[in-house]
């Protein structure tokens, strides 16, 4: 027997009010029942604390730093930094008090996950670091994305960088002394059954994602509904990752900020900045409250306003702003495990979804709204969130007989490979860009934030960035 239709009428409706609502709200409306509370005063006073930080650094890195290390040399062979960096650490650690009397070392601008990784990271490695976040730390993309920490179907060349990562969110807990929500329940992604070819493709990827160290299991329409019954009779196959899995996004930037901060990290929220210039061998940034930061380093990771700065220094991207089509349900029992996604070249079909612990269900995807920067303002369009639950029911037909509690939206940059900019500014030395991940940043965040502080500190790193480098756009 056919599932019952949707009420389309009614959820329209529901879309349409609970957008208006969203579109009177100050500011970008998020997941319903995650609340979450941080403070981020700059501590004056943190002279006193010296030799306190300088028992936390050890801790610190003796307990998480050098272990995750080593374990990612188990991993994977070619990923070999953790003798360097627990060598240079343990100088840094011993040196502690030289380092948070000097001026700071580096400014950060851009609060989101890579940005406040980045922060904690390069605090590991004994530089002093300020933060400047325009809005409140994980408030932009970083915080109203869907939760994904799925590394199939990323390009090949980025698993390096995803498995980073991945060692990252499994020691998370340790790592920033507090819950992400981060579960490693696994990922799926299917294709229908007018999309035959895409088995092939599903294949070929994993043959090569085996390569870098990264299991996935094919399995047909059939063997997926025997596993996870959910499936609706289009799915024709799908690939299978066991070792993948979702996190909490509101809570993670500002865990990871938190931690920074206990290092030493100073944090400034509320702090837009719209000037950037390098004088003499300092970068001077400025607020727009007049305020003014300076240090010999700066790491833009800005998101969809990275290119507000990086043409500052002669280096403009054609970054496009767009928001994601969120929404979620109300609480259901806990029984799907797996986040799931669709695999297909039709934006409008590519959607996902995944169940929290506490029973609600976050569905994603399909096309995607207007947002924008200037304005910090992103809008659900209700016909891109009907679309969604019709395309969210073909992929899950059980699904459809849920209501929508809540829809939400937030800004995302996005180039035209879909490729972020990673790496040294190619005109400006002590300059270094983390931005422009196009939807696609939320799993390979902190390793993003591990990387860009290594090459920071170190000047080189085992992981592939060469793909991204902000040189591809020289002739814009």
């Amino acid at each position: 027997m056919a599932p019952p239709r949707l009420p389309a009428l009614r959820v329209a409706l529901v879309v349409a009010a609970l957008s208006l609502v969203a579109a009177r709200a100050p500011t970008f409306d998020t997941a319903p029942d995650l609340d979450l509370e941080y403070d981020y005063e700059p501590d004056s006073d943190y002279d006193e604390e010296i030799e306190a930080r300088d028992r936390q650094f050890e801790r610190f890195f003796d307990a998480v730093i050098i272990p995750a290390s080593e374990q990612r040399e188990k991993l994977d062979p070619r990923i070999s930094v953790s003798k360097g960096n627990a060598s240079l650490v343990r100088e840094c650690a011993a040196s502690n008090k030289r380092i948070l009397e000097a001026d700071h070392r580096v400014i950060i601008v851009g609060g989101g996950l890579m940005g406040s990784s980045a922060a904690l990271f390069l605090r590991g490695h004994g530089l002093s670091v300020t933060l400047l976040e325009t809005d409140l730390i994980g408030r932009q993309a970083s915080g109203t994305n869907f939760g994904n920490v799925r590394r199939q179907g990323r390009p090949i060349h980025q698993l390096p960088l995803a498995n980073r990562a991945i060692d990252i969110w499994r020691r998370s807990r340790e790592l920033l002394g507090a819950d992400v929500e981060y579960l490693q329940s696994g990922h799926i992604r299917v294709c229908y059954r007018e999309r035959p070819e895409l088995v092939g493709s599903m294949e070929e990827y994993a043959d090569k994602a085996r390569a870098e160290g990264l299991e996935l299991e094919l399995l047909s329409g059939n063997a997926l509904r025997d596993k996870f019954p959910f499936f609706g009779a289009d799915v024709l196959a799908g690939s299978y990752s066991a070792t993948d899995g979702h996190a909490n996004p509101r809570l993670a930037a500002p865990a990871f900020a938190r931690a920074a901060e206990r290092l030493g990290a100073v944090i400034y929220e509320h702090t837009k900045i719209v000037d950037a210039q390098k004088i003499g061998e300092d970068f001077v940034v400025s607020a727009a409250d007049g305020r003014t930061f300076r240090a010999p380093i700066l790491l833009v990771t800005a998101g969809a306003w990275g290119n507000a700065l990086s043409s500052q220094f002669g280096e403009p991207v054609p970054i496009v702003p767009r928001g994601p089509n969120m929404s979620v349900t109300e609480p259901v029992p806990y029984a799907i495990l797996p986040a799931v996604g669709v695999m297909t070249p039709v934006e409008e079909e590519t959607v996902y979804f995944r169940q929290v612990a506490r029973g609600n269900i976050i569905l994603g995807g399909s096309t995607r709204g207007p947002s924008f920067p200037d304005q910090y303002r992103a809008y659900v369009e209700p016909q891109n969130t009907v679309s969604q639950l019709k395309h969210i029911r073909r992929l899950a037909p059980a699904l459809g007989k849920l209501n929508i509690i809540r829809v939400w939206s937030g800004i995302e940059g996005y180039l035209p490979d879909s490729q972020p900019v990673m790496g040294p500014s190619a005109t400006t030395s002590g300059l270094y860009y983390a931005f422009g991940f196009s939807g696609s940043g939320f799993q390979i965040g902190p390793g993003v934030g591990e990387t860009m502080a290594e090459i920071i500190a170190k000047g080189a790193t085992d992981i592939p960035i060469a793909p991204y480098t902000i040189g591809r756009f020289a002739s814009v």
